[in-house]
């Protein structure tokens, strides 16, 4: 007893069968169907997959930030023991920003470009710490300071269109951390920055995680960059949640075909100058309005068989950190 009430003191954040539809004449586009996952203290959990699978939405639905005309449908978002799905209003707006802090995918359209920075980040300051303005002044320099943006104090009088993409994003860092939360969403936080950025953003979350031990739930389109900056890693596709297990496991044992085609499609570095050709996932991202019967990545699988149409998607765990919702995993030589 004492064993399970410590596991769930550990545990900060419990997603059971999330569900989100979009409202449409035909009627709901499920963008995320009955999606299970949990983040312990102390844990990176990577979410992975291409463009459309349901990956932001089911972030910004653990805030209540799911655009019209989408809404969660079924499920519960269990923060510390309390579901969010039935708090108020006031109540959601409280952890929100405090306790459980977003950076969005565009800095550009997420940074209002009529106040400066420096108002940007002592309003959060003084909204959610309820500091002095000459204290939420000092707090943000050193909050600038902290994520690498250099004469800081200078810095606050800029405008967003006065940054560099890079620059933007660590200012939105900077505002995210503010408050010292205990889970950090980052939607995409590299999306249009070059390769040598991307490195020291993704070096600089790991580094303010390792010194908060805040949590995190980094959602990106590439696995390698997920599998290398998480504890464990969630795999999407069409809305559903395919494959789930410890990063390292997953990336080298992957158990699902589209996790296995999603790491075939990256460029290694032994490849280059061979002249060998990447492998693509065949086929095209599907339609939410027209899925299959059974498993939605079986028209560009290829190990489809007759018992693809009846896959009920719920993760087969043949192993107790790592599950897969393909049960064909040990035919056809998957493995």
């Amino acid at each position: 007893m004492r064993k399970q009430s410590e596991a769930m003191e550990a545990l900060l954040l419990k997603v059971d069968d999330l569900t989100i539809g979009f409202a449409d004449r035909r009627g709901f586009l499920l963008a995320a169907n009955r999606v299970s996952f949990s983040v312990p203290k102390d844990h990176t959990l990577g979410m992975v997959g291409e463009s459309g699978c349901g990956k932001s939405v089911t972030l910004r639905s653990l805030l209540g930030l799911v655009p019209y005309p989408g809404e969660v449908i079924a499920g519960s978002i269990m923060w510390m023991g309390r579901d969010l799905r039935g708090v108020s209003k006031k109540k959601l707006e409280q952890i929100r920003g405090k306790d459980i802090s977003m950076i969005f995918q565009d800095p550009t359209s997420c940074l209002n470009p009529v106040f400066s920075v420096g108002d940007q980040i002592t309003e959060m300051l003084r909204l959610k710490l309820y500091m002095s303005r000459q204290k939420a002044y000092a707090r943000a320099v050193e909050l600038l300071d902290r994520v690498g943006i250099p004469s800081p104090k200078l810095r606050l009088t800029d405008y967003p269109h006065q940054l560099s993409g890079g620059m933007r994003q660590r200012v939105m860092i900077a505002i995210a951390i503010a408050s010292q939360p205990k889970l950090l969403l980052a939607d995409e936080p590299t999306t249009a920055l070059d390769v040598t950025i991307q490195d020291q953003i993704l070096s600089l979350l790991a580094e303010i995680r390792e010194e908060t031990g805040m949590s995190m739930i980094l959602v990106s389109h590439d696995v390698g960059v997920v599998a290398q900056n998480s504890d464990e890693v969630a795999v999407m596709y069409a809305g559903y949640l395919v494959e789930r297990g410890r990063a390292q496991e997953l990336l080298h044992r992957p158990r699902h075909p589209y996790t296995q085609g999603l790491l075939k499609a990256i460029p290694k570095i032994d490849q280059v100058g061979e002249g060998g050709p990447l492998v693509p996932i065949r086929g095209q991202p599907p339609n939410l309005a027209d899925l299959p019967q059974g498993c939605p990545f079986q028209p560009r699988c290829r190990f489809m068989n007759e018992g693809c149409s009846t896959v009920s998607m719920e993760l087969n765990r043949q192993e107790p950190e790592h599950g897969s919702a393909c049960p064909f995993v040990d035919e056809g030589g998957m493995r």
